[in-house]
């Protein structure tokens, strides 16, 4: 045996007042359109591609050792000068 569901009724429209269709509210503009050669390039792309992790992979790494190089020049200047 199932039990009876307590559910509230859907609510059921009359139909004896017909409403014409609206149009959608929803208004959307096409994406815009890059402007430059550089920008249709880039467009191109595929950043996630395994090349181009290796580039950006390299990249961060490049950049990571000159910052420390920078630390490293800054902190020995500044105890040489303290001293």
């Amino acid at each position: 045996m199932s039990k009876e569901s307590n559910r509230k009724k859907t609510v059921e429209l009359k139909p004896d007042t017909p409403r014409p269709p609206r149009a959608s509210r929803i208004r959307r503009e096409p994406p815009p359109q890059p402007q430059t050669a550089l920008a249709k390039k880039l467009d191109r792309i595929d950043f996630s591609s395994p090349e181009w992790e290796v580039r950006l992979a390299l990249a961060g790494i490049i950049f990571f050792a000159l910052a420390l190089t920078a630390v490293v020049f800054d902190i020995g200047e500044f105890m040489k000068f303290g001293s």
